[in-house]
Formats: structure tokens, sequence, C-alpha cells
């Protein structure tokens, strides 16, 4: 927890707070930050992780997938989550020893569940995203108004509602003449391009941690690769790589976005399949690693001949072995985290949330359809009014 005292003393500034959630495809945890944000700029005061209980996690995970009853199953944790993510933002304020009457909005994103975009989904009209955790929940719990369903309204306008985290990106780490690439790697990694004039461009580029996870899960039950370690000391399999370049979201050309619905396991499986000999399982690692790397990096070229800097962020950032391999793919561009641009790599997307919400809050709009390949630029997200806001 890391927390700033600049504002604990008064509420002068207070309609200037906000708190950005985020749970990612990992599921490990709700990433809640709590910015000053603004026209100058937007300044991280405080973070905090809030632990998802195991049980969450396989209903989650359960729910994510087709199956029977799923209406059923999906109310029931909507509000659980609800719960969860308003005890989230409780603990992150006790915490700085900030009170509720300080912040004026919460910008959640929920768990997403299903993430059908347009691009990947005939007609293209049908596509749609589905995240849960009750906004009204939280809103009723905390007292604060709460800002959520960000993603549909850039679908409702023929986006594909993703990648959003790129309008944040451009606002907090763009410089003026210098391009840069900041890359996230979170479940799914996007990559966004900074281009010194001002232009921004982004996509998700496929895979970031969600085969590694679910594979070393799977053979040593693990949550993750510490550090990289396990396919660091593997060896690629040259003909599973190939067959996993093969596939066609990789190929794909103008806005794009993706899920664990395309890159999973049971994809994973089915590619072990075609091959004539299996490889070992460590094997199997150190390929999903360097076809991670390779993903990002060629999704980094797709946006442009030449970057000079690219930073990192989402949990993928601190893993070593990725990063060497990514700094070995992108090199001459410096390779770097986005703390040295000044917000460390796990909270920049709950940060990126924190100001979509005062983005909505101030009717400015939030998405960048060169980015979702949205039709123009719009508000995002619904408002869920706190039953004690906070005075201006």
């Amino acid at each position: 927890m890391r927390a700033s005292a600049e504002l604990a003393e008064g509420t002068a500034v207070s309609a200037r707070l906000y708190v950005g959630l985020m749970s990612g495809t990992s599921m490990d945890g709700v990433d809640c930050a709590l910015a000053r944000c603004d026209h100058s700029g937007t300044t991280l005061l405080a973070t905090y992780e809030h632990r998802i209980p195991p049980d969450t996690r396989e209903r989650i995970a359960r729910i994510s997938l087709p199956g029977d009853n799923e209406i059923e199953r999906m109310g029931a944790l909507d509000r659980e989550l609800g719960q969860l993510f308003a005890a989230a933002t409780q603990a992150l304020l006790a915490n700085g020893e900030f009170k509720s009457r300080d912040i004026a909005a919460i910008g959640s994103h929920g768990q997403t569940i299903r993430h059908r975009p347009p691009s990947a989904h005939q007609p293209p009209e049908h596509g749609f995203t589905l995240q849960i955790g009750d906004p009204n929940t939280i809103a009723e719990i905390t007292g604060i108004t709460t800002v959520a369903d960000f993603r549909g309204r850039d679908i409702a306008v023929g986006g594909e509602g993703a990648p959003l985290a790129p309008a944040f990106h451009a606002a907090a780490f763009a410089k003026p003449g210098s391009t840069r690439a900041i890359v996230n790697i979170g479940g799914i990694a996007n990559v966004t391009l900074l281009q010194g004039t001002g232009q921004v461009l982004g996509f998700d580029t496929g895979p970031g941690n969600t085969l590694l996870d679910h594979w070393i899960s799977r053979h040593l039950g693990a949550a993750y690769d510490r550090d990289g370690q396990w396919a660091a000391e593997g060896s690629i399999h040259t003909g599973l790589l190939s067959l996993l370049l093969e596939h066609d979201y990789l190929a794909q050309s103008g806005p794009r976005s993706t899920g664990k619905e395309v890159f999973n396991l049971g994809w994973l499986d089915h590619c072990l399949s075609e091959l004539p000999t299996p490889p070992q399982t460590q094997q199997v690692q150190s390929t999903l690693a360097e076809f991670t790397a390779e993903s990002i990096a060629r999704g980094i070229h797709q946006c442009a001949a030449e970057v000079s800097e690219v930073y990192v962020c989402g949990g993928g950032a601190r893993n070593t072995d990725l990063m060497r391999r990514l700094f070995r793919k992108l090199e001459p561009a410096a390779l770097d985290t986005t703390a040295v641009l000044g917000i460390e790599p796990e909270w920049v997307e709950a940060a990126a949330f924190a100001w979509l919400a005062w983005r909505s809050m101030e009717q400015l709009a939030g998405n960048i359809p060169a980015v979702t390949g949205a039709e123009r630029e719009v508000v995002l997200g619904g408002i869920y009014p706190g039953t004690a806001p906070a005075k201006p």
C-alpha cells in the first residue's frame, strides 16, 4: 500500500479524487488506485490490492465458459463481486485515512466473463462484451457515485470495446517528438503506440500471462511462473511455436481485441495434438513465453517501422524471462517499465479507470476511435449515484 498525506487533512479538492478498480483475466485480486484527476494530469495518491478468495476465483472461471444455469450463477456472482469491489474501495480509503466524502467517483471496470467483439462476431452488430460486479451495490455500500460498464458504449458505436487504456496512456505517457510504445501484459497483452505527432494507435496483440499461468497451474500447481524461471530453464519447441504463430488473430489488421475465449488451454491442447511427438511440459512453458514475446513484438512492428522507446506495465513487467525475450526482439529500442514514467506497472490499469471515471463525470469522451474502431468519440460508462455524494 502506498499513500500520500497531501489530501488527508481536508476535502478542499475532493471533487478531483477518483478511485479506479481493475480485476483482470488473472482473477488474482482487485487492483485499487486512488488518484487526483483534472485537466492538468493524473497523480496517483494511494494503491491497494484486494485479494479475491479462491472459491470466488473458481466460480468466475466457471462462469467465463459456456455452461448450464449461467443466468442464475451470473446474477449471484454479479452481486457478490459488487460487494467485493466495495470492500476493496473501503480498505483502500481506510489505509490512506480518506473518507467516502473525499471521493468524486469510483471507476469500476468489473470482471470480464465474456468478450465477443464485433471483429470476431458475425454479424458484427451482434458483438458484445460482459463485465460483472454490480455498480449499484458498490455505490450503495460505499456511498460513492460509481461509473461502470465502460466498454458497452464503445461497442454500441461500432467499436471493439477494447482496449480502453490507450486513451489514458496517451494522457499520462505521451512525449511530443518521441515515438513510444506502451505494452500492457495482463492475461491478454495490448500495445499502445504514442506517436510524436499526437496520433495514438493500439490493439490487443494476443495472450499475455494467461496461457503461461494456466499451463504452470496445470502441471506444477503454481499460480504463476515467478520471474519466468520455469520457462527460462526450458527450451523452445520450434514446431509448437510455428503452430501457435499461425493463429488467424495475429494476421488481422486494424482495430482488434481478443480474450481467453480465443487463447485458452483448449486451443493449446489442440495445437499440441497436431504435433507428431509431444514436447516436454517445461518446453511448452518456454515456448509459450516465446510466443507471447513474439506476438507482442509483431504487434509493435505492425504499428510502426521504428519505435525508440518501449515501456511495459501489467503483471508481465515483473516476469524477468519475458522481459529478456522482449528486449532481444525489440532492440535497439530502449525497454523499461512504466515505473520510470512515474507509475509502477501493476497500477497503470487501475489508474486508467480512475481517469476514465473522471472523464465520464466531466462528460468527456474516453475512447479513441482509431484504437477501438468506434464510429466516433463517446462518453463511456453508466453513472450510478452514491447515497452520500461528495459536495463540490
